[in-house]
């Protein structure tokens, strides 16, 4: 008796585990987008890195120069150009965005008052254009990283940057896609 009942416990626990184990197929439903309002023809951002040769961070302005097919980065400085990527050289462009400790609540919560502990708690969030892009001067691949302002900025320069690269739609970043070579 106790050999079936152990049996009859052990195909119940090796059945449960077969169907647990199925593969779920993959969902293709692809939720339709809000189309974001177009992007101004420049606005301004903060570099923060990534371009080789342009190390420091920078407050300018991105501008959208549709006849040569780039994006132009002019510092706030002297307005002057200092770096562009072609649309064609753009491999994928997404938003970031993080999380972190207001610069006043840092200041408050190391004052020796009661609670003043709290303000550590104040947030802010930081939203930055990231494009990964493909460097022809030096055969080397990088990422550009500008601070915008607003979410809604940021949205909207990511969708009409991706419409003027040609590039293709995945969630809220836009890519390249691979070009597959077939042999015969």
């Amino acid at each position: 008796m106790k050999k079936v009942l152990f049996l009859l416990a052990l195909g119940l626990f090796a059945c449960t585990a077969t169907v647990s184990a199925q593969p779920r197929p993959v969902e293709k439903v692809v939720k339709p987008t809000v189309a974001a309002a177009p992007a101004p023809a420049s606005f301004a951002v903060k570099y923060e890195g990534g371009m080789y040769g342009f190390s420091e961070k920078r407050k300018g302005t991105l501008k959208f120069d549709d006849a040569n097919e780039r994006l132009v980065f002019y510092s706030a400085e002297d307005n002057k150009e200092k770096f562009s990527i072609p649309y064609s050289s753009m491999l994928v462009i997404f938003p970031q965005s993080r999380s972190v400790n207001s610069t006043t609540g840092d200041v408050i919560s190391y004052i020796p008052l009661p609670g003043a502990g709290l303000a550590g708690l104040l947030r802010e969030k930081r939203r930055y254009l990231v494009v990964n892009y493909d460097d022809q001067d030096v055969d080397v691949k990088g990422l550009a990283n500008f601070k915008l302002d607003n979410k809604e900025l940021l949205n909207s320069v990511i969708q009409t940057l991706g419409e003027k690269a040609k590039l293709k739609q995945r969630g809220d970043s836009y890519y390249r896609p691979r070009e597959t070579k077939t042999e015969l």
